[in-house]
């Protein structure tokens, strides 16, 4: 119940994030993260990559998707990351990605030239998620 709670107040902020609005058919990604930092290295600087290296770098090579860090501040998930990822559709979703979350061929092609910024990234730690999609009715 508390992630359901979690997982709605971000819809909010994404939708009102740059005033951005969530439209109707819109797909919501909110990746849990769990993040594992190499050793000096700070989450500050962490999210400081993820922020100004690798979100920018990911959208231009993945058009139609915005990707988004969250931080809790307050509950359950207090000082965690997510990862909020707003495709136009789910169709531009499957644009990337197979029906078993794997990337397709554009999606491995749009990775290939990420993986600079991904190895830049390691550096720093490595994280897994766990995810859910939603589609705004």
């Amino acid at each position: 119940m508390k992630k359901l709670i979690l997982t709605a107040a971000l819809i909010l902020v994404v939708g009102t994030t740059f005033g951005q609005i969530l439209q109707k058919g819109n797909l919501v990604g909110f990746h849990f993260m769990t993040i594992t930092l190499n050793p000096d290295v700070t989450m500050d600087q962490f999210i400081d990559f993820s922020v100004t290296k690798y979100i920018p770098e990911f959208e231009k090579n993945f058009p139609g998707v915005k990707l988004y860090i969250a931080k809790g501040i307050r509950g359950e998930n207090e000082s965690s990351l997510a990862m909020i990822w707003l495709f136009e559709s789910e169709e531009t979703r499957n644009k990337y990605f197979n029906e078993d979350e794997s990337l397709n061929e554009l999606g491995k092609s749009a990775q290939e030239k990420l993986q600079p910024i991904v190895e830049e990234g390691n550096k720093l730690g490595t994280f897994t998620t766990t995810y859910t999609d939603w589609v705004i009715q």
